[in-house]
């Protein structure tokens, strides 16, 4: 499980930056990929990075706003054209689908996969076995989502050793103990199958944030997580016009993390005032609250876990 940072400016992009785009990658959970944000120029991105726009399954919006969708209509065909026929599900905000329908209509853009239009809400929006993922709305100029994507806990591994001391032979018992089956030996020995299993393996837990202020949705979201993906769109000596347009500072994203309790923390969308080595300024703001803290620039990639 990995995120890749296709766009890590804010608003509009620069030489060093593009506009907002994150890719969570689970090749080895589920074959597939899903981005977070759409912000123009993805699809160029796309090409000059490892992924593969017809491995995608979902696409999370975070907010209406341009810098995070105007990349959405060529991304889209663009996948028809490289190959991609399964279904696609976009996950956004109210307005999404009346703003992007008739782009694509207009256009006459000719998809070759279903794609299908899920409206969010504060709460779950997505669910199965593996995963939960849900959302709640920060505090942005307009309604701004933060997503947590939580993997559920993975059964425990066969504990060995143990089968091994009681005389389980190797073969299809080994199976059933592994379901947590009582099973009754050759020699009339009974084995808990339940008793076999060591303790689930935790899942991940991920954060990744739209636009805002700091708030306590954003703490919520990034409760005991892995890794949260926060803005830092101005350093500490902008207070004032972080608040005033209703972004935050490196300070806040680390704060949030430091209340939030989670693991690692990785600064994006970035103002373009910061070029080159200026970014260390927001890096140094974020440490003195919270240690373990990345600012990510386009094409970097890390490993969850």
């Amino acid at each position: 499980m990995e995120l890749y940072f296709l766009g890590t400016g804010a608003g509009m992009p620069s030489k060093e930056r593009n506009v907002t785009s994150i890719a969570l990658t689970l090749y080895d959970e589920r074959g597939t990929m899903w981005l977070f944000d759409c912000g123009e120029g993805t699809q160029h991105q796309m090409l000059r990075s490892p992924l593969k726009a017809s491995r995608l399954e979902f696409i999370f919006i975070t907010h209406l706003h341009g810098d995070h969708i105007y990349g959405l209509p060529g991304l889209l065909t663009s996948r028809s054209n490289q190959g991609g026929t399964t279904p696609l599900v976009l996950f956004g905000p109210p307005g999404l689908e009346s703003l992007l329908e008739p782009v694509l209509r207009l256009s006459q853009a000719r998809l070759s996969y279903e794609l299908t239009y899920r409206e969010i809400h504060e709460g779950t929006v997505y669910e199965d076995d593996r995963f939960e993922i849900g959302c709640e709305l920060l505090d942005h100029r307009i309604d701004s989502y933060g997503y947590r994507i939580v993997e559920k806990d993975k059964q425990g591994k066969l504990d060995a050793s143990r089968l091994k001391e009681l005389g389980v032979p190797a073969g299809p018992l080994y199976g059933r103990i592994k379901r947590g089956e009582i099973v009754e030996l050759p020699d009339g020995t009974i084995v808990d199958g339940a008793a076999c299993i060591g303790a689930p393996i935790p899942g991940k837990k991920i954060a990744i944030l739209g636009d805002t202020r700091r708030c306590g949705a954003a703490v919520r979201l990034a409760a005991g997580a892995d890794v949260l993906v926060h803005e830092a769109t101005f350093d500490a000596t902008l207070d004032e016009l972080a608040q005033t347009y209703y972004h935050s500072t490196a300070k806040d994203a680390a704060l949030t993390a430091a209340s939030a309790g989670a693991k690692s923390l990785i600064l994006t969308h970035i103002s373009s005032r910061y070029q080159e080595d200026e970014v260390t300024r927001l890096l140094e703001d974020a440490r003195e609250h919270f240690d373990d803290t990345h600012i990510a620039r386009d094409h970097w990639s890390y490993t969850i876990g």
